[in-house]
């Protein structure tokens, strides 16, 4: 894989600039121009967002999940005012259409569905950020040896379902014990609704999701749009467990296959430990 060069890493460090500075003031300078529509994909309508008319090659954000929408990362559309950023909720989630056929989600069906939104949008020549599971969603869509795509940023990459899976209980060793057992036997007894559950799993997200208290409004507003049954269906009942479709997804003996410049991300809270990463080069 080759090492990626000067302008990918000024695009990712002004990307962690705008996040961190959003975050600091606790809100999002978002740059007025903003277009929005639906593409129309197999199996439903999905919305997107173009934030900027910069001239800059476009930056197309995948967000994670799956099931999360695009909110969270509205950070990122400050850099609008040198390239559009084109953000879309993946079907199932946000605003776009939420079919109850689960048959559609698939990682194949979303790849699919990526490359429909680049040819719908137009996006000839296109940067793409995929953070977490859009990570995943990325590294399959490379796999396909897509045209035009001039770089990849894989922000908290998850590359290896089962290795996600032990980073999280890793973190959560660090709960006292207490937390450890409420949260180890609600998800074996399916007593995932219950109030002292959804406190412990809110004190995990506090540590490894955002740290900022309170949450940003645009974190709130992502965490009310998610599409649980896509979640639960594709990884599981929560990050300690995957028991869905991507339960065997592993990539990592792939990565060499990637010839476009890739930059791997973490910070030291993510669901993607540093030292995980550290193993993807």
């Amino acid at each position: 894989m080759r090492v990626i060069r000067f302008c990918l890493t000024i695009l990712i460090a002004s990307i962690m600039t705008t996040i961190v500075f959003a975050q600091q003031k606790n809100e999002v300078s978002v740059t007025p121009k903003i277009k929005e529509g639906y593409v129309n994909v197999d199996g439903g309508q999905v919305w997107y967002q173009i934030v900027g008319t910069g001239n800059a090659i476009p930056l197309l954000v995948l967000h994670g999940g799956p099931g999360y929408p695009h909110d969270y990362l509205e950070p990122i559309a400050d850099l609008g005012n040198e390239r559009p950023v084109i953000f879309y909720d993946q079907l199932g989630c946000g605003k776009s259409e939420r079919p109850l056929d689960s048959a559609l989600y698939t990682i194949e069906r979303f790849v699919k569905e990526l490359a429909e939104i680049r040819e719908a949008l137009h996006l000839d020549r296109v940067h793409i950020l995929g953070h977490s599971w859009g990570s995943m969603l990325a590294t399959d869509y490379l796999l396909t040896k897509p045209e035009g795509v001039i770089s990849v940023i894989l922000a908290s990459p998850c590359l290896n379902s089962q290795q996600w899976v032990k980073d999280q209980k890793k973190y959560l060793t660090a709960f006292p014990d207490s937390i450890q057992q409420l949260i180890k036997i609600s998800e074996q007894q399916g007593t995932t609704d219950s109030d002292e559950y959804q406190a412990a799993i809110e004190l995990f997200y506090s540590r490894h999701v955002c740290r900022k208290d309170p949450w940003p409004e645009y974190m709130v507003r992502a965490m009310a749009g998610v599409g649980a049954d896509v979640y639960t269906y594709m990884w599981g009942p929560s990050e300690f467990y995957c028991t869905g479709n991507l339960k065997d997804y592993d990539r990592t003996d792939r990565l060499g296959e990637i010839t476009v410049p890739v930059l791997f991300t973490c910070g030291q809270y993510d669901g993607a430990r540093p030292e995980t990463v550290k193993r993807f080069h």
